[in-house]
């Protein structure tokens, strides 16, 4: 059995994306499509920090207007007409300078906001590469530019996961909305939907903020952050 997950990448990812990786065989980084654009689940170049009040957005500005509004994750362009790396590297140090572990990651932090990113691809890696590291996951990854895929929606995840041979598909749980299950039936892939219940855990701050990036829990939690990350079997859910 091959267990498959599929994502777009993410900038500084939740804990939920971890975890679906964790319990997948092989994970599809969904680079050659354009940028997810809906409220809900646009975060290829953005997430959430704690702070005192709450929280906050870090968002990476990309250019999104003429032609760039068309490229592929992988090939967009990161604006400049902002200080956006020295702001986030202000707001995480700002907002972690006293969590526990915060100086045990502080270099590689610091090093990545110095360097000058000119495509949002690069970076998402560098820091996810890191963020998968540090909670010692070392999944099989493969990018879907890989793939030379041709299909779109649905009929693009059954493509791609017949191109790895996958029998399972973990899904997120946005995917019972556009998923062809009698395709994937046909196909004899199995689905799961994956409905990641969210640890709770000490932040920086009083109060608990679900849904942070994953940065959160690993500042404030360390070498113990994989075992807090990971949910029950439970989280996978056949329908």
């Amino acid at each position: 059995m091959s267990v498959v997950s599929i994502m777009q990448p993410a900038y500084l990812p939740w804990l939920g994306y971890f975890d679906r990786i964790v319990k997948s065989d092989l994970h599809v980084v969904l680079d050659h499509v354009e940028m997810d654009k809906s409220s809900q689940t646009k975060f290829s170049n953005r997430n959430r920090v704690r702070t005192p009040s709450g929280w906050t957005w870090l968002t990476v500005p990309v250019k999104t207007k003429g032609e760039s509004a068309c490229l592929p994750i992988k090939n967009l362009a990161i604006a400049h007409h902002s200080d956006w790396r020295r702001k986030h590297w202000n707001s995480i140090r700002g907002n972690y300078a006293r969590a526990a572990c915060f100086e045990q990651h502080a270099e590689f932090f610091e090093g990545l906001y110095q360097k000058n990113w000119e495509l949002l691809g690069p970076l998402l890696t560098e820091s996810t590469d890191y963020l998968l590291r540090a909670f010692e996951i070392a999944p099989r990854l493969i990018r879907s530019s890989d793939l030379d895929p041709q299909e779109f929606k649905s009929d693009l995840i059954l493509e791609l996961c017949r191109k790895v041979n996958a029998s399972v598909y973990i899904s997120g749980p946005f995917g019972r909305d556009y998923l062809d299950r009698a395709a994937f039936a046909q196909a004899s892939i199995a689905l799961r939907f994956h409905d990641y219940p969210h640890p709770q855990y000490e932040q920086a701050f009083d109060g608990f903020e679900p849904y942070m990036s994953a940065i959160d829990l690993l500042f404030n939690h360390g070498g113990n952050s994989r075992g807090m990350l990971e949910s029950t079997v439970h989280s996978l859910k056949s329908e």
